[in-house]
């Protein structure tokens, strides 16, 4: 039996639809390995949001090939899509596929022969178009499945790249989204999350939207959580707030992508929203669930962001009960608006502003974490960990482990939170326990009070 190794870079989206393409390779008889080991062909599913994560994907091809000199690579993704002439000048690069070619791996690779020169298959993003399907079914973590319902995106952010690399907007029909979610609780999940590239714009040109399709999800037999990857501020309405927090289905966890808390760099960045109403969603969820999780992306470094600025995005978070954090050091991506602004920040100073970020999201992330001490939440256990360890995620996304074996996992449990870090919260599995997460999923207390210490030295912003 023929090997095949995936490795996936970026986010949900490409896992999703790198486990589609390991299952293309299941039904043809290949065996799926870690991407550590060796293999006959090796499938990188990339990304290109930083430039780091370029530089990733080719440290990656080289190190694959130095353990399997013979592997046939092939290189899918965003990445490859923007630039596709330089992955295929990396030397031991076979196939190069752009965002339409993707998921027709064995209609361009002429048998997974290696050939004297990469071949590259890549359309112009104008001309796709259409909606490829794709879940994440088969391949990797079996109790939460990543079901993709939306991709491309009509925006226009000064610094990214994605319209380029994924196209247009678009999204899977109401019907194939539930046919497939029907078939990921036939295969055992408990939980979905939707992905897409700006999920909160799904069904819109189609006359539907997103309340209404998980509405529907959520009465699908079997699925006990729905958790939604990402939603862009402007997308998000308090009607989908109320409903996710009156649901017993629907998690308690927002991820709602900020980027700067000044207004003046939001307009240079081309957002759609501003401080106040970002403002304004978060403390609306907290208003109406205090135990809700809150993860917020920041991107520091962008050109025009004074050190007056960067202080406003610092004490805007600071005050916002958000409970983690994301930090992007900005990066120059050609063909973007921002690549030709003036006024860069210099690279030390992006550094020292994403490590002062970086630490203040680790206080919001212990301080939402241990504001959980002596209570019981429901974790949904994913995998086990050495030493008769297992852990697993609650509904408001936080991470908890504590004893027991790979029995316990694809099962919802309550656990009585002992301790907490920066990581998560470690605890003792409640007696008796149960395999749904009825009546306890969705815990409503006092707000916690966030005690950090974030007076910082803003001297060298």
């Amino acid at each position: 039996m023929k090997k095949v190794a995936l490795h996936t870079l970026g986010c949900k989206l490409n896992f999703s639809e790198t486990s589609t393409v390991g299952r293309q390779f299941i039904e043809r008889g290949f065996e799926i390995v870690a991407p550590d080991q060796p293999a006959d062909v090796f499938v990188l599913n990339t990304c290109s949001v930083t430039l780091r994560a370029d530089r990733e994907c080719q440290q990656i091809i080289r190190r694959v090939l130095r353990q399997s000199p013979d592997a046939y690579v092939i290189v899918i993704g965003c990445y490859a899509q923007l630039q596709p002439e330089e992955l295929a000048s990396i030397d031991g690069v076979d196939l190069v596929l752009g965002a339409r070619e993707k998921f027709s791996i064995f209609e361009h690779s002429s048998g997974l022969r290696k050939e004297s020169l990469p071949q590259v298959f890549v359309s112009c993003i104008d001309d796709v178009a259409e909606f490829a399907p794709s879940s994440s079914a088969e391949v990797g973590n079996r109790t939460r499945a990543f079901l993709k319902v939306q991709d491309g995106c009509d925006y226009r952010c000064a610094f990214c790249t994605i319209p380029m690399a994924r196209g247009v907007s678009r999204s899977q029909s109401p019907g194939a989204v539930l046919s497939e979610a029907k078939y990921l609780a036939e295969r055992g999940f408990r939980e979905i999350v939707l992905t897409g590239v700006n999920v909160g714009d799904y069904g819109t040109k189609d006359g539907s939207s997103l309340l209404e399709l998980v509405k529907a999800i959520q009465d699908v037999e079997g699925i006990e959580r729905i958790r939604i990857s990402s939603m862009e501020p402007n997308l998000l309405t308090k009607d989908m707030i109320d409903f996710m927090l009156a649901s017993k289905v629907m998690c308690n966890h927002f991820h709602i992508p900020l980027q700067s808390g000044s207004d003046v760099v939001l307009r240079r960045m081309r957002r759609r929203y501003s401080r106040d109403h970002y403002r304004d969603l978060v403390e609306y969820i907290k208003s109406q669930d205090p135990d809700a999780g809150i993860g917020a992306d920041v991107i520091v470094g962008f050109p025009g962001e004074t050190a007056k600025f960067f202080e406003e995005t610092y004490l805007f978070l600071v005050d916002l009960p958000v409970t983690y954090l994301h930090v992007f050091t900005y990066s120059e991506r050609e063909n973007t608006p921002a690549a030709e602004m003036e006024e860069r920040v210099e690279p030390r100073t992006r550094s020292r502003r994403n490590e002062m970020l970086r630490i203040l999201g680790q206080k919001k992330r212990y301080a939402f974490h241990r504001s959980f001490a002596g209570r019981t939440l429901p974790v949904l256990f994913e995998s086990s960990r050495p030493g008769g360890r297992i852990s697993g995620l609650t509904t408001n996304y936080i991470r908890v482990e504590t004893g027991g074996t790979s029995m316990l996992t694809n099962s919802i449990q309550p656990v009585n939170i002992t301790s907490a870090d920066n990581a998560g919260c470690t605890g003792e599995i409640s007696i008796p326990s149960f395999q749904t997460g009825d009546g306890v999923s969705n815990l409503h207390t006092d707000s916690y009070t966030q005690s950090l210490d974030v007076a910082p030295t803003m001297e060298f912003l």
